[in-house]
């Protein structure tokens, strides 16, 4: 379970830096800097959540575990593909909720 703690707060900080991001990304795509730092945040995510042990995924059932890893795989096997709009969009109404429910559970994991 240990392993498990250290994933989720490594997600929840890469939650904090997207929303910390798109906060300072100004027009409807960001300047370039911004944008590869919300790639890099994303890609962190999506690692994380496919590492977390299938014990606690069945624990956790009201998080999307699966979101992040497709994102992640997308970014990573077809970034020139990436649509920024589909980022700013996931970072402004997702990430905070998935943010919110991983607290939550490490807090759980935590106790």
């Amino acid at each position: 379970m240990q392993r498990d703690q250290l994933l989720i707060v490594e997600m929840i900080d890469s939650c904090r830096r997207i929303v910390a991001l798109v906060d300072e990304i100004e027009g409807p795509e960001g300047d370039r800097l911004h944008m590869d730092a919300l790639l890099w945040n994303f890609t962190v995510l999506g690692e994380a959540s496919s590492q977390v042990s299938d014990a606690l995924k069945q624990e956790a059932r009201g998080i999307e575990w699966q979101h992040p890893i497709r994102l992640r795989n997308r970014i990573v096997h077809g970034y020139w593909s990436i649509d920024d709009q589909v980022l700013l969009s996931a970072a402004r109404t997702d990430v905070p909720d998935l943010l919110e429910r991983l607290v939550d559970l490490e807090r759980e994991v935590r106790s």
